[in-house]
């Protein structure tokens, strides 16, 4: 402990208008949080005065990222703030590293009031790149609409923030650092702990760790091969897959978090993963998969590369979630998949007889349902996949499940696709991402083709694409309404809905100084047994198949 108490100032400062927090947080270009006055200081004592001062006296709040650039020197700011703002301990992953799905489960094992993130999930990092802050409340998962509001509002008109600038934490070493302040009756204490261990322990009460140890490190173990793209999920999958259930070390690569993610794009998909892609093309490795920067996001590989869209991913998990220990316990309350995810899922709760929720794209509307004991697995398009041990996706957490299934069936990722097609039918599904649109021109064809399929005519017509014909079932701009509290989520995505379970989706999101996004989703579903190992011609050519939507007289 320190022997004279620390200053605690509040200083003035000026509001800006920019920081209103998205589904992921608050997420700029780095340049930004280092080189605006206060800018930085600005958010994080929202984020504060965002909780009661009750509730913030004494409180526990945990702090973790994803290593990326500019990572230690806000924690430093954070622990600083946290102490001027009457938080009474601070817990931090060693070296301010601590994957997303790992703060969730440590808010929750400490009965904290929140923690804060410090990742720009799946954007690239460094000097030149993307730095975020995200928010998340006491159940672990991603602040509410109303918070990221209230922190809005509270950035728009905030006029002061206090802080300790004298307090410096050692990030690097493990154990508890305690602060004497001024007119504070209680020292202010630091925790720095194990990264790991605290999620490496809710993970073995929730897998069979000797059955997955005996598949990959017993006489007949499969071989395996891991990306952590330089992320945050290196240490965890070290620890976990290759240390304590004996996969080689040599499986696991890039598993050294660095500032940039070694100039690369921490996004695990076929482009940015694509050395693991190849890698798995040659036929060595039995399964494979990727992880993003912050590890909320997977990539599920089989022999020879063989894909598995994440909407299949979590049906497939769902078809065969009794493979996993946790659920045997506690049994299923629920499935979930956002909107624009395809309805694989849909068929798996149908057969099962199990409670389907469909939300608005973000995590937190999947959090609703898991604190109401309404959700036991949820996914969605975007390579996000979890359950209700935490109240995050959770990329180490899906890899897990899948050796599960492998270690309980013993076939290939590609023969339990396949099966699960043969019983289900088959989604096939894309996605395609038109970015940086000039924002007036994309809200214009929002509203022209809301207007089109909200004509009542629109319903029941038919159209063709080389031999498959689509009919129209229903058309809407998606609405949700939260069953827990009543929440209604209006303007969600324009569905155009088609007889036996097709479907189109827009969505515009992204909206920033650069432009909008839109987003078209494809979901095509096929149950003819012959047609399931094809390309669908509802998507071979896309084009003909939404300019005949869009241009239908």
């Amino acid at each position: 402990m320190n022997d004279s108490p620390l200053q605690v100032l509040t200083l003035p400062t000026s509001p800006y208008p920019d920081q209103r927090p998205g589904t992921n947080g608050l997420k700029k270009k780095t340049h930004v949080f280092q080189s605006k006055k206060n800018y930085l200081h600005n958010f994080i004592q929202c984020i504060f005065s965002s909780i009661d001062l009750r509730d913030r006296q004494g409180s526990t709040m945990v702090v973790g990222g994803d290593g990326r650039y500019f990572n230690s020197t806000v924690i430093q700011v954070i622990v600083q703030m946290a102490a001027a703002n009457g938080v009474g301990r601070v817990v931090i992953g060693q070296n301010g590293i601590m994957s997303t799905p790992a703060v969730s489960c440590v808010i929750r094992k400490s009965k904290a009031i929140g923690g804060i993130i410090l990742t720009a999930s799946h954007n690239p990092g460094g000097p030149d790149g993307d730095f975020g802050i995200k928010f998340n409340t006491a159940n672990g998962g991603p602040a509410p609409e109303a918070v990221t509001n209230k922190i809005f509002q509270l950035s728009r008109t905030i006029e002061e923030f206090a802080i300790c600038p004298e307090l410096r934490v050692d990030l690097g070493t493990i154990g508890k650092q305690s602060f004497d302040l001024e007119n504070k009756f209680k020292p202010f204490t630091v925790e720095i702990v194990d990264p790991v261990e605290s999620y490496a322990n809710s993970l073995r009460n929730i897998f069979d760790f000797a059955v997955l140890k005996e598949l990959l490190s017993g006489d007949n173990h499969i071989q395996i091969r891991l990306d952590a793209m330089h992320g945050v999920t290196g240490p965890y999958v070290k620890k976990i897959l290759c240390e304590e259930l004996g996969s080689p070390a040599n499986s696991a690569i890039n598993c050294v978090p660095l500032e940039n993610f070694g100039g690369r794009h921490p996004d695990p998909n076929l482009i940015y993963a694509s050395d693991l892609v190849e890698t798995m093309k040659s036929g060595q490795y039995d399964f494979g998969a990727a992880f993003d920067g912050d590890g909320d996001r997977n990539m599920i590989l089989g022999k020879h590369g063989f894909f598995v869209n994440p909407s299949d991913s979590v049906a497939v998990l769902a078809a065969n979630i009794f493979c996993i220990p946790y659920f045997q316990h506690t049994g299923v309350r629920g499935f979930a998949r956002s909107m624009p995810t395809s309805a694989a899922l849909d068929m798996v709760a149908r057969a099962t007889k199990i409670q389907l929720y469909e939300t608005p794209t973000g995590w937190r509307f999947f959090g609703s349902l898991m604190d109401a004991g309404r959700l036991s697995l949820c996914g969605e398009e975007s390579f996000g996949t979890g359950s209700d041990y935490i109240r995050e996706k959770d990329g180490l957490w899906a890899v897990l499940a899948w050796l599960s299934i492998l270690a309980v069936r013993r076939q290939s990722v590609e023969d339990i696709m396949t099966d699960h097609w043969r019983t289900y039918g088959r989604n096939y599904y894309t996605r395609f991402d038109y970015e940086e649109v000039d924002l007036d021109a994309a809200v214009e064809m929002m509203l022209d083709l809301e207007l089109m399929i909200s004509d009542r005519a629109f319903n029941g017509q038919v159209f063709t694409v080389g031999e498959k014909k689509y009919q129209v079932e229903a058309a809407d701009n998606f609405e949700y309404s939260d069953p827990v509290d009543g929440t209604i989520s209006r303007n969600q995505g324009l569905r155009i809905i088609f007889k036996g379970g097709s479907r189109i989706v827009f969505r515009l999101s992204g909206t920033d100084s650069f432009g909008a996004t839109i987003r078209l989703y494809i979901d095509s579903y096929e149950k003819d047994i012959n047609k399931l190992f094809q390309d669908p011609q509802g998507i071979q050519d896309v084009g003909d198949f939404v300019s005949s939507v869009e241009h239908k007289p």
